[in-house]
């Protein structure tokens, strides 16, 4: 036992180095990382994002962050496939823990989400973000292109988030519109995967639909995304209702056919040579799940997005 670990969210005496405490037990970071709000010399910061006040539909997508970090237990102990390696024997990354958001004031929510996101970019860290409905992600982005420029939007969804913005909402249907109109994505070269909606505007961005999704292999999706992006800097979110409500019934506005998580996760390991500067994954509302699916999936996303940040540090180093 000398060997193991328990609590290591909270225990742990280094940001590098898997945890060992069992599947069904210890504190609930992300992937037991340990909670930190130092990051300076950190590789890699994962953020929680407890917001749905903005959903069109069914809410409950505040308990995301929660979820996705019960479920990312199953990843203990054992180097993570399929990228065979422990992810964090070079690379040291804590869990920051959630954004405090005034739940009767959300007109100051994306203030604070850009304001605590802009604080662990300053540290020269990579941000991952744990939604919460998919309006967090416009201040997240805000926040990177601040850092950054102007990004290429990897966009999975169901839904193209392009209607009509006065710049005031809180709404996670338009946080697209916003990001094209205020010149903080570049859509010439952005790109998004799994629409199954209609919208009324696509502002010159690339569209994968569900049906061509359903026609391509993953590594026919990856191609189009890698020769649509370049090596633009790349901003990467993953709202989970892209996935079919088979694998993905968790989550506010479910639309049937689409991708299996497998197919999706398949694409995922293929961009590696994108230049992914920050990423999120949004939309997982615990209520509506069933057996932890929607969570395992959406911790699973999340996995593979720092596994990418791994190896391309490793290739670096």
């Amino acid at each position: 036992m000398a060997s193991k670990s328990i609590d290591n969210a909270f225990t742990a005496k280094a940001v590098r180095g898997a945890a060992t405490d069992p599947t069904y037990a210890g504190a609930l970071s992300f992937m037991r990382r340990p909670y930190s709000k130092a990051v300076e010399g950190v590789d890699a910061v994962v953020l929680g994002i407890p917001f749905d006040a903005a959903v069109s539909n069914r809410p409950g997508a505040r308990f995301g962050p929660q979820a996705i970090r019960r479920a990312s237990a199953i990843f203990d102990n054992d180097p993570q496939y399929p990228f065979a390696r422990d992810l964090f024997e070079q690379m040291a990354v804590v869990d920051y823990g959630d954004v405090l958001l005034d739940y009767g004031n959300h007109q100051e929510t994306p203030g604070l989400i850009e304001q605590e996101a802009a604080t662990i970019l300053a540290s020269g860290a990579y941000l991952l973000g744990l939604g919460g409905d998919h309006f967090v992600t416009w201040p997240l982005l805000k926040a990177h292109a601040a850092k950054h420029g102007p990004l290429a939007l990897v966009h999975f969804d169901a839904h193209q988030d392009t209607w009509d913005d006065d710049g005031k909402r809180i709404d996670h249907g338009s946080f697209v519109c916003r990001a094209v109109r205020e010149g903080v994505i570049d859509p010439a070269h952005s790109i998004q995967i799994g629409i199954r909606t209609e919208a009324p505007e696509d502002f010159g961005i690339k569209i994968l639909h569900g049906y061509t999704v359903e026609d391509l292999s993953a590594q026919q999706i990856a191609d189009q995304i890698l020769t649509h992006v370049g090596d633009r800097p790349v901003y990467l979110t993953f709202d989970i209702d892209c996935l079919d409500p088979a694998f993905a019934p968790g989550t506010g506005t479910p639309v049937a056919g689409g991708p299996s998580s497998a197919k999706m996760l398949s694409v995922l390991r293929k961009l590696g040579s994108l230049d992914i500067r920050g990423s999120d994954i949004v939309e997982v509302a615990p209520a509506y799940d069933h057996a932890d699916i929607t969570a395992i999936a959406g911790a699973t996303v999340a996995m593979y997005m720092l596994g990418l940040k791994a190896e391309r540090l490793a290739a670096c180093r």
